[in-house]
């Protein structure tokens, strides 16, 4: 194992700089980096702390500083403590710029303004916490999307996740011998998907829920090998018969289930277009 000093320098929140920082180390095995991040960095005095913490643990410096005069003494210290660097959001910047026959404007944080974007993530995310687990069935007609599982299939998370892009998600579980709620069934507007999991691999991932919880675990229908068969099977027919989509989450992400999601609600909408 190698481990490093990683700083990750930024005129925002440093959401940015941090993503592109786990993009690129998960492709190195075996290589461990001890973050160190610099967020709202938008003074002189606060480069003067970067590179002061730079010095006391050299390493490799990541920025997205967008105003020249921040990058300029950040650009001098690094090269004076011979650390390496990089600005990740360049080339992206300098290839637009040339594209569009502009200069970039060098003003931080544009991607966090309170715009009406925002206050649509905003309302997105109080949409989801107010539709989670079956709740408020009553309105589930004004969801861009819903997803029915059974327990443990990364639902609300997943809602989350896709709030934070602005897609208004509801989520309602699949219990056995008990009926969707009608409200569901009667929907028109949202795109309804199905999510499915291994069997086994739900019977881990509840068996270790159980476990975070401290309850004991009595080998219930809920973690019985066969009657979660039973349970995954039944769903999968509902789904079937509903004819809605389904995305198995055995192996995915949630991450990668919401990116399924939004590729189905972009057909979805091209088909209506």
């Amino acid at each position: 194992m190698t481990r490093f000093h990683l700083h990750l320098v930024s005129d925002a929140t440093g959401d940015t700089v941090h993503s592109v920082a786990r993009a690129c180390l998960v492709q190195f095995e075996g290589a461990e980096a001890i973050e160190h991040i610099w967020s709202m960095v938008r003074t002189k005095t606060q480069v003067d702390r970067v590179i002061a913490g730079v010095q006391a643990n050299p390493g490799v410096v990541l920025y997205t500083l967008v105003n020249e005069t921040l990058r300029a003494p950040l650009i001098d210290g690094c090269r004076r403590l011979q650390v390496p660097a990089i600005p990740v959001l360049d080339p992206v910047i300098g290839a637009l710029g040339a594209y569009l026959g502009r200069q970039s404007r060098g003003l931080p944080g544009q991607q966090h303004l309170l715009d009406s974007e925002y206050f649509q993530r905003i309302d997105a995310m109080t949409f989801a916490l107010n539709h989670d687990d079956g709740q408020s069935a009553w309105g589930l007609d004004e969801a861009d999307v819903i997803l029915v599982g059974v327990s443990r299939t990364s639902k609300t998370p997943t809602c989350i996740y896709l709030a934070n892009r602005g897609i208004k998600a509801a989520n309602v579980p699949v219990v056995p011998e008990m009926p969707l709620p009608a409200e569901l069934l009667a929907v028109t507007r949202p795109l309804i998907v199905g999510l499915t999991n291994d069997p086994e691999r739900l019977i881990q991932v509840r068996r270790n829920r159980i476990s975070q919880l401290h309850q004991e675990d009595r080998s219930s229908d809920y973690t019985d090998l066969e009657a979660v068969h039973e349970e995954v099977t039944a769903a999968r027919r509902l789904f079937a018969e509903q004819h809605w989509p389904v995305i198995d989450v055995t192996r995915r992400s949630i991450e990668e289930t919401a990116a399924a999601i939004l590729k189905l609600i972009a057909r979805r909408h091209g088909q209506d277009a």
